[in-house]
């Protein structure tokens, strides 16, 4: 809808994570340092893990469409609570394989020849297990086994697991997971973006749409929204994707704290669990206003043009703006009161 408005190719805030728009902040390039640290080792497991909505899942897909080996076959998986054998089911399907009606047993065979076919015609296999963290401690140990597939002594798999920061405080913490962090070759926390970062990611974001200055945004609008949202980039894009819609319904060209803030004040009131029948706030009211003020502004500009033009009949056309004054000062008194 107000990508039209804007004159934008496509939408720059949607939450799903496309790697056309990976931005790389401080943090994420150190990660992507360590991502390919481990990488490089060919073996055991590789553990990213961070606030909710902070780029992980993001991070390893623009890895991974940046790798220029061709000799990467890779698979990633959602981790639901699933016990070893169901968890080697969402493996399998992620390969490509089909695990239907098979023991725990046949599926480990199933995949371990995989690997091997993979290993023999020189390609690596790869995996990427998203919310990790949401493992059973057995789930975990069988990941480990599976890295133990080898073939002329090199490992046939490798795993990456993204997880929220109780994926190495609580999942494999224990005398009973020490031979899983054995296994970690590398492991990385992704911590959000601090205020300067805040406004580069957007506008790095709506540059990849197109964006040509318009809307213009006042600086206090990033350093507002970095403060909302402390930095974490999918509740960057909410804010921001409401914010572009918002605009292009009241026909605005210019962000303003007012604005952004209307709009906190909106999510907030649709967020809130018992919430009160909604009634207009003081930041919508005055942000109503203010849209009076400016289009009184503007007809009087173009008014003043047109006398100007007509050089004649001045105060027929002082007399119109004063019938329009009253107008908007009325319709203002309405939305005011």
């Amino acid at each position: 809808m107000y990508e039209n408005f804007y004159h934008l190719e496509r939408r720059p805030f949607l939450l799903n994570a496309d790697p056309a728009f990976f931005y790389r902040s401080h943090a994420h390039k150190r990660a992507i340092a360590y991502l390919r640290y481990g990488l490089n080792q060919g073996q055991g497991l590789i553990v990213i893990t961070g606030e909710i909505g902070t780029g992980k899942t993001m991070l390893v897909r623009a890895m991974a469409g940046a790798l220029t080996d061709s000799n990467i076959v890779a698979a990633e998986i959602v981790s639901p609570s699933v016990d070893p054998e169901d968890l080697l089911r969402l493996i399998a399907r992620g390969f490509g394989l089909d695990p239907e009606r098979r023991s725990k047993a046949e599926l480990l065979g199933q995949l371990e020849a995989f690997f091997r076919d993979q290993a023999k015609a020189g390609r690596r296999a790869l995996l990427v297990v998203d919310e990790a963290q949401n493992l059973p401690r057995a789930s975990i140990e069988e990941l480990r086994m599976l890295a133990n597939f080898e073939r002329d002594g090199r490992p046939l798999l490798q795993s990456i697991l993204l997880g929220q920061k109780e994926l190495l405080n609580a999942s494999l913490v224990g005398e009973d997971m020490e031979q899983v962090r054995q296994r970690v070759v590398a492991a990385y926390h992704l911590t959000p973006l601090d205020p300067q970062e805040t406004g580069e990611y957007v506008r790095h974001r709506l540059a990849l749409a197109g964006w040509k200055d318009d809307p213009q945004i006042d600086a206090a609008v990033y350093d507002r929204v970095h403060e909302h949202t402390g930095g974490i980039p999918r509740r960057i894009n909410t804010v921001f994707d409401r914010l572009f819609l918002f605009g292009s319904i009241e026909e605005l060209h210019h962000f303003d704290l007012a604005a952004v803030d209307a709009v906190i004040a909106e999510l907030a009131q649709e967020l809130a669990p018992t919430a009160e029948p909604a009634e207009p706030g003081a930041a919508t009211i005055d942000f109503a206003g203010m849209r009076l003020d400016h289009r009184l502004a503007a007809i009087e500009q173009k008014v003043d043009a047109l006398a100007g033009q007509l050089g004649k009949g001045l105060e027929e056309i002082r007399a119109a703006i004063r019938r329009i004054e009253r107008q908007v000062v009325d319709r203002g008194k309405e939305v005011r009161g």
